[in-house]
């Protein structure tokens, strides 16, 4: 088995682990820290729209020997707006020039002409109308909201409505996130980066989900049983599917940081990159909420129910009154005060106690030692 199968085995049954509940609150901070850059950035430099949503003229050329820089300085002493241009296959150019109108495009389009050297009759003039673009953008926000209530009341009713909750604040964390490295990096918004942004949602519930999964089959009966508070079986089922986690979005991140920083940087295929950013940021930044914060904020909610606070005093009393006897108040011996040992969690408990501790009776349905 390989080193990272072998941990991944190890993280399930509870013999290692980190205390990602425990240490919520420095996640709690991070994720902060992160939000507020991205809102300040999204305040400040804004977003980068594309041409589709401003509206303006998209000209294609056909093969050139004009570069880049030259053909934008062209373009943009012509029309006397910003101009962005790409460099196709076969060495054709896109210039992009927002915010002009039919007779404008006209015009710049015969200026592109005899600046570049190409007939006018070569060159494909396109014009857009920021309508259209606002229009994609209305049905963009339509579809995401409608997205998001789906998604709540099918959590509420798979498993609770504090799950729903967490979820749809993971889901705002990353999207949030995303937009604003938009900004910050000033890539353009097209119709390819809303579309980006819809996917990546899938993404992101994917790994919440598989954790709520675990969650919810740990937490079956859990006030029948004095072994572990809600916050330490929500860090086992975060720590049991960790690997899973890790590798599915690894897999997923690949291919995607082959569009962005392959195809959009070294092959210089820029349109790649309104809708790889989005996937790669909303990829990573799904993983990451779903284990740092999804889960914990669950934890968070979940002990504050009376039911659960009574747990954790039993859970704590009888570690208590184990260390007074001097045993580890973890290895499944006879419980204290009488209590008979629950038997939904003898199962369980062959996954060791606490996570990133041993018990003594480990590998043994019961847990008692022999």
């Amino acid at each position: 088995m390989s080193r990272l199968g072998n941990l991944g085995a190890r993280l399930y049954r509870g013999e290692v682990g980190y205390d990602f509940v425990g240490k919520r609150k420095i996640w709690y901070g991070i994720s902060i820290l992160i939000t507020i850059t991205a809102i300040v950035g999204l305040a400040v430099r804004g977003l980068n729209m594309g041409i589709e949503f401003k509206g303006g003229a998209v000209f294609t050329t056909p093969k050139t020997s004009v570069s880049v820089t030259q053909a934008q300085e062209y373009a943009q002493e012509a029309s006397g707006h910003p101009a962005i241009v790409q460099k196709l296959g076969n060495d054709t150019l896109r210039i992009q020039v927002s915010e002009l109108d039919t007779e404008e495009a006209n015009t710049v389009g015969k200026q592109l002409s005899e600046d570049l050297k190409i007939p006018a009759g070569q060159i494909n003039a396109e014009l857009v109308g920021p309508s259209w673009g606002e229009q994609i953008a209305n049905k963009a926000w339509t579809g995401l909201g409608v997205f998001m209530i789906l998604v709540v009341i099918y959590l509420a009713i798979a498993f609770e409505w504090r799950m729903a909750l967490a979820a749809l604040v993971a889901l705002i964390h990353d999207i949030t996130i995303t937009v604003g490295i938009y900004a910050l990096v000033g890539f353009e918004v097209t119709p390819g980066t809303v579309i980006g942004l819809l996917t990546i949602l899938g993404y992101s519930l994917y790994d919440t989900v598989v954790v709520f999964d675990s969650l919810k089959e740990g937490t079956k009966d859990i006030t029948k049983q004095t072994r572990w508070t809600y916050s330490e079986i929500a860090n086992r089922s975060i720590n049991s599917t960790l690997v899973r986690s890790i590798n599915t979005t690894v897999v997923a991140l690949l291919p995607v940081a082959g569009l962005l920083f392959i195809g959009g940087g070294f092959l210089g295929a820029g349109m790649l990159n309104d809708i790889s950013l989005s996937l790669f940021v909303g990829l990573a930044a799904g993983a990451y909420s779903s284990i740092f914060i999804a889960t914990p904020l669950v934890a968070d909610l979940k002990e504050r129910e009376p039911a659960m606070k009574a747990l954790k005093k039993r859970v704590l009393a009888k570690r208590a009154t184990a260390a007074a006897r001097g045993e580890s108040g973890e290895d499944g011996d006879a419980e204290p005060h009488g209590e008979p040992q629950d038997a939904a969690y003898d199962e369980t408990a062959t996954a060791g106690a606490v996570v990133g501790q041993r018990g003594r009776g480990r590998g043994r349905p019961s847990g008692r030692r022999r």
